[in-house]
């Protein structure tokens, strides 16, 4: 016998029983979304590899250990998206969308990145990432902040997240910054791990964000970035926390945060649990004006986040915040001869008066016990009894699922209003 087929490590399967919460969560997002003014936009899963060796940098663990890269079959370096900040820029800049124009944008989907898989760490991942262009105020720093402060409300797991910022500066201030962490690392060189080793000529801001417990008073000793940022960057960071402190925004200053790229400057930011484990970071983003210079386009600006979905999805579950939502109101039993030709005739009636109602008919026969078995299980709230008598006598008996009220026999338009409901 053939071996089973399994799915590829790390790339995991939602199953229909879990499908409603995805779908529940998405519905939430493009809500809160579209109450604040943004625009998806749907870009490609595979771009050329070029793109995010310019954008992310060659000397980065996604673009030398993590992407899945591959050569076409006219030579060309594709790459499917590791993250979706680089696609949604090239677009942008593809279709002339920046000139002298500013954009709300949002994309959603598969994202992949050869890693080590672990609980809400996967090779393939769901994420939704958030874009804006044109604006170079604390203002729009400020509102996507506001408006993931508001999905975390609407999805109930506020209480569950710390919203921690810093600021990055100004490239210039950053790269003074740069020499002085690195000169205080090489003088304590000897007590750096291998990674952080690694890092120190090649991406030192990175060192400050590890997790490592045998370096953590080394790198709080560290020099500040804040010591060396200039006043029109102190005056953003001041405008946006003012603005959080007026609305009672909580979130918690942490020096150390970094995003570790060349191209982020001034505001940056994490909503942190500490409900995953290790795996606390649901959403992250800042500000990156110098991503467009850096891929061709005239300098300009920008600000974002990306958020895991599966982490989301995990959150909410650690909270008990996933209701399981019935993907049916009605269940259309079916018994009889008769009664089965006409079955599928009524069902398009009823769907077609009510357009928003969810109604599944039996199919495949089975006595009537079966058929109520299935009818209950499915989560209905009613069963549509439909057998020879009913069909003959222009009828049809509904009886409740989640109550003790008895059965009726109805009418198709009495049983329509009765199922109206579902409908609004």
């Amino acid at each position: 016998m053939a071996k089973n087929i399994q799915a590829i490590r790390g790339m995991h399967d939602v199953l229909p029983h879990s499908s409603p919460h995805w779908q529940y969560v998405e519905q939430v997002i493009k809500e809160v979304l579209s109450a604040y003014g943004y625009s998806e936009i749907r870009l490609p899963i595979v771009e050329n590899t070029e793109l995010f060796k310019r954008s992310i940098g060659e000397v980065t663990d996604i673009v030398e250990k993590e992407m899945y890269t591959f050569a076409d079959r006219n030579g060309d370096s594709l790459t499917l998206r590791p993250e979706g900040t680089a696609g949604c820029l090239r677009a942008c800049l593809e279709h002339g969308l920046l000139h002298n124009q500013v954009h709300r944008l949002w994309y959603y989907g598969p994202m992949f990145r050869h890693e080590r898989p672990q609980k809400g760490r996967y090779r393939q991942f769901v994420q939704l990432g958030v874009e804006t262009y044109g604006m170079p105020g604390p203002d729009i720093d400020t509102e996507i902040l506001l408006l993931s402060e508001r999905l975390w409300q609407r999805l109930g797991i506020r209480e569950h997240l710390e919203l921690q910022l810093n600021s990055l500066g100004t490239t210039e201030e950053r790269l003074l910054y740069r020499e002085k962490l690195v000169e205080y690392f090489t003088s304590h060189s000897d007590q750096l791990d291998e990674d952080s080793q690694r890092r120190l000529m090649s991406n030192p801001l990175r060192i400050l964000d590890s997790k490592n417990p045998q370096i953590q008073q080394l790198i709080a000793n560290a020099p500040m970035l804040m010591d060396y940022l200039g006043e029109e960057s102190k005056a953003h960071f001041s405008d946006l926390t003012d603005t959080l402190d007026e609305l009672n925004i909580s979130y918690t200053i942490n020096p150390r945060l970094v995003r570790g790229l060349d191209y982020y400057s001034k505001t940056v930011f994490e909503w942190v649990t500490d409900q995953l484990g290790a795996q606390g970071t649901v959403c992250a983003g800042g500000r990156y004006d110098g991503l467009i210079n850096q891929l061709g386009g005239k300098p300009n600006y920008a600000v974002g986040f990306a958020m895991g979905m599966e982490r989301l999805l995990a959150l909410l579950e650690a909270g008990n915040r996933l209701v399981n939502q019935p993907t049916v109101d009605v269940y259309l039993i079916v018994v009889g001869d008769r009664a089965e030709k006409a079955s599928i005739l009524i069902a398009e009636k009823f769907r077609n008066d009510l357009p928003k109602l969810k109604l599944q008919m039996h199919c495949g026969g089975g006595s009537f016990k079966s058929q109520f078995k299935k009818a209950d299980k499915s989560g209905a709230e009613f069963a549509l009894i439909l057998g020879d008598d009913e069909v003959d006598n222009d009828k049809i008996s509904v009886k409740p699922l989640r109550t003790k009220n008895d059965q009726q026999l109805m009418t198709h338009q009495e049983a329509i209003s009765l199922l109206q409901q579902f409908g609004d």
